[in-house]
């Protein structure tokens, strides 16, 4: 009568033994080879009298196959992903120098370089006026727009006051107003600005560091100019 291995020399005869199965690649992974061989070696040496089950066969089968393929997955993706985020920061980059349309109460006023934006209406809107205000709150000018379809209205200030008077260089507070079926509302304000350089945040998220207001994500971005 056939004798049955035991647990060490049905490894042993699969080159599993224990000096084998110290070394780091087998503690931590186990191939497709060297599963088969094992699969084999258990039917090769079963007990006659507790044959194994064809379908508990198939589930060890199916279950190892399952795990490689999540494993192969997740390495795509991660391949995936890495040159989806360098094609992002390359695309970012080509950003350093222009203008960039983002959703802000706050615009930069610089020499020679007026403050610009967008005025957004959901519907027509009549009487609409944009607001430069101070960083202590007093009113510095008002631009009067008029009546408008739905849509983006665009402004410049030049960073003169009513009276005619430059105002100097800095953030102002910028906000805008429409009548919109006898009733006031406060439009979305855009504000234009430069973008100075870009880098990576911790998540691999594109960061964009504009001139006067700081950084926003890539997905802030309303508009690139």
């Amino acid at each position: 009568m056939t004798a049955i291995s035991s647990g060490y020399e049905l490894y042993e005869d699969i080159g599993l033994t224990n000096n084998s199965l110290n070394t780091e690649k087998e503690r931590g992974k186990l191939g497709l080879e060297e599963f088969m061989n094992l699969l084999v070696t258990e039917l090769t040496h079963q007990d006659p009298f507790k044959p194994m089950e064809n379908s508990e066969m198939a589930t060890q089968v199916s279950q190892f196959a399952t795990v490689s393929g999540i494993d192969d997955l997740n390495t795509s993706f991660n391949e995936l992903r890495s040159a989806l985020t360098s094609d992002q920061a390359l695309q970012a980059a080509n950003l350093v120098g222009r203008d960039v349309l983002v959703e802000s109460n706050l615009g930069a006023l610089a020499t020679d370089e007026p403050l610009q934006g967008s005025v957004v209406l959901p519907s027509s809107a009549s009487n609409l006026r944009v607001m430069i205000t101070g960083q202590s709150g007093e009113l510095v000018r008002e631009l009067e727009l008029g009546t408008h379809e739905a849509g983006e209205v665009a402004f410049s200030w030049d960073g003169y006051d009513d009276a005619g008077h430059y105002v100097g260089d800095g953030l102002y507070q910028v906000s805008a107003i429409a009548n919109v079926d006898d009733a006031e509302m406060a439009p979305t304000v855009l504000v234009s600005a430069a973008v100075e350089s870009v880098n990576l945040g911790g998540s691999g998220g594109i960061i964009l560091n504009l001139s006067g207001l700081g950084q926003i994500t890539m997905n802030q971005v309303a508009q690139i100019q």
